[in-house]
């Protein structure tokens, strides 16, 4: 136990004994507790193998590897359709948790053998998603906003690609692109303030 981490699972109020459950059946898996992104990750030669992390519905483990993962038991779950390695195990109250118990750890020592032979997950590269057709124009017709575009990181561009997707309606897409528009020319991400 890390005590950097502590106040995490003596501040949870929703999720307190699922947090507490899976705290202790990670740390049998002989793995590094640290505090990262401001929940509790779990690593192994200081590469992230699980977080847990706490929504309004639901906690979760998180097996930052979790796609290259066998799942025999059918629980990883990926969380939007969007995130490409990593994949979740859900639950609801601790007595899934204790259930799942053995399930869990042979879960965690599989992460551990994908980390320790070096795999990876093949990642879409940014190219790989398709550009709204509002930005695309934009784009087109604006050789600045294209340069500053492609000069971003993967994961910016990314960002920008999916929200601006994300409107159902030509006319919202539109709205988004323009008013990303300054953002995006000052090298910017989505989330930058």
């Amino acid at each position: 136990m890390n005590p950097k981490v502590d106040f995490y699972f003596i501040k949870a109020s929703k999720w307190k004994k699922e947090f507490e459950t899976l705290r202790s059946i990670v740390l049998d898996c002989q793995l590094t507790e640290e505090l990262k992104w401001g929940n509790p990750c779990y690593t192994f030669e200081k590469k992230n193998i699980v977080l847990i992390h706490g929504f309004k519905d639901y906690c979760a483990l998180l097996l930052f590897k979790g796609a290259l993962l066998k799942d025999p038991k059918g629980i990883l779950v990926q969380q939007t359709e969007n995130v490409q390695a990593a994949r979740q195990i859900r639950f609801t109250n601790v007595q899934e948790i204790v259930k799942l118990k053995a399930t869990l750890k042979s879960y965690i020592y599989e992460a551990v053998q994908v980390e320790e032979a070096g795999l990876k997950v093949p990642l879409k590269k940014t190219s790989d998603f398709a550009i709204p057709e509002e930005f695309q124009t934009k784009l087109n017709k604006n050789r600045a906003l294209k340069t500053a575009f492609n000069a971003l990181t993967p994961g910016r561009q990314r960002a920008y690609i999916f929200y601006f997707s994300s409107a159902k309606q030509a006319k919202t897409r539109e709205a988004r692109v323009e008013k990303y528009t300054a953002q995006i020319l000052e090298g910017r991400g989505l989330e930058d303030e």
